[in-house]
C-alpha cells in the first residue's frame, strides 16, 4: 500500500465533518482553508502538489500543480502531519451543505475515481490528484461539470464533498439518466454524455430543463441531490420560485422578464 492508512469518523447529518486520526508521522492532505481544527502534534504545512511522488523534481511539481489551477483548484495544497507522540486528530469541514462522501479508493476500478471538480476535500498522503478532460463539447457545455474534472488516484482512504443527499448507483450494462449537474463522481469505465430531455414538447414544456446527465456502462456511480449551483440558484433573487416551468425555457424565459 502507497497511501498512508488513516482511521475517520463522519460527524454530523446535513452539513458534515470529516475528523481524522493520524498515528505518529501519518499524513492527510487536504484543500486549502478547509481544516476546521487540529489537536497539539499536528502540524501543517503549504506544499506545491498533492506530495504522492517526493522524488519529484520542482517542475514536475508545478506541472502537477498547474493542472490543478486548470481545474479551478488553489495552486497549493496543505499537508497535516502528526509530530506527537500518539494518536492525534484534524477535522475538515465541507465548504458548504451536504455530504462527505469516504472512498476507499483500493476498492475503486483501477484505483481511480472521476469526481466534480470542487468535489475534493481530503484525502491519505500519496493520493494523486490530476484532471480528466470531457471528450464531448455538449458533455463540457451543457452538463453543469464543465470541461475539465478531478481524477482522484490512489490506494487510500479519499474524501468528496456533495451537496445534499447522495446515492450510490451500480449500474449493469444500464443507461442511468441524471439531472445536469447531479453527478458527483463515477467510476472511469463508466461513458458520461449529455443529452437532449425527449421530445421538443417535453424540453420546453417538462420543466426538467434542455438536456440530461446520461451515464452507461457498468460500474458505480454517484449522484448528489443539490448541487452547488442549484443552491445558488434557489438562494439568487427570483431563484426560489419553485414553479413547475421553473426548469424549462418558459421558465427561464420568464426570469428573464423578471
Amino acid at each position: 500500500m502507497t497511501s498512508h492508512e488513516i482511521d475517520y469518523k463522519i460527524i454530523g447529518e446535513d452539513i458534515q465533518v470529516v475528523e481524522i486520526e493520524l498515528d505518529p508521522n501519518e499524513t492527510v492532505i487536504a484543500e486549502a482553508g478547509s481544516m476546521l481544527f487540529m489537536e497539539d502534534g499536528i502540524v501543517f504545512e503549504t506544499k506545491m502538489g498533492d506530495g504522492s511522488q517526493p522524488d519529484q523534481g520542482f517542475m514536475g511539481k508545478l506541472l502537477q500543480a498547474g493542472t490543478r489551477l486548470i481545474t479551478g483548484e488553489s495552486l497549493f495544497m496543505t499537508h497535516f502531519t502528526n509530530r506527537g507522540v500518539g494518536k492525534r486528530k484534524v477535522a475538515f469541514a465541507a465548504p458548504y451543505p451536504g455530504t462527505v462522501m469516504p472512498i476507499n479508493l483500493a476498492n475503486i476500478y483501477q484505483n481511480t475515481l472521476i469526481v466534480q471538480k470542487d468535489g475534493f476535500l481530503c484525502a491519505a498522503l500519496g493520493t494523486r490528484l490530476g484532471i480528466h478532460f470531457n471528450q464531448r463539447f455538449g458533455t463540457g457545455l451543457f452538463g453543469g461539470e464543465g470541461f475539465i474534472l478531478a481524477k482522484v488516484m490512489g490506494d487510500g482512504m479519499a474524501f468528496v464533498h456533495a451537496g445534499g443527499v447522495v446515492m450510490e448507483k451500480q449500474l449493469n450494462n444500464e443507461v442511468l439518466r441524471v439531472d445536469t449537474g447531479c453527478v458527483v463522481a463515477f467510476e472511469p469505465q463508466i461513458n458520461f454524455s449529455i443529452e437532449r430531455a425527449g421530445g421538443l414538447r417535453s424540453m420546453v414544456f417538462g420543466g426538467e430543463g434542455l438536456f440530461l446527465a446520461t451515464l452507461r456502462g457498468t460500474g458505480r456511480v454517484w449522484i448528489q441531490s443539490m448541487p452547488i449551483s442549484k443552491l445558488v440558484q434557489r438562494l439568487s433573487p427570483g431563484g426560489g420560485q419553485a414553479t413547475k416551468e421553473g426548469g424549462s425555457v418558459l421558465g427561464q424565459l420568464g426570469n428573464l422578464f423578471e
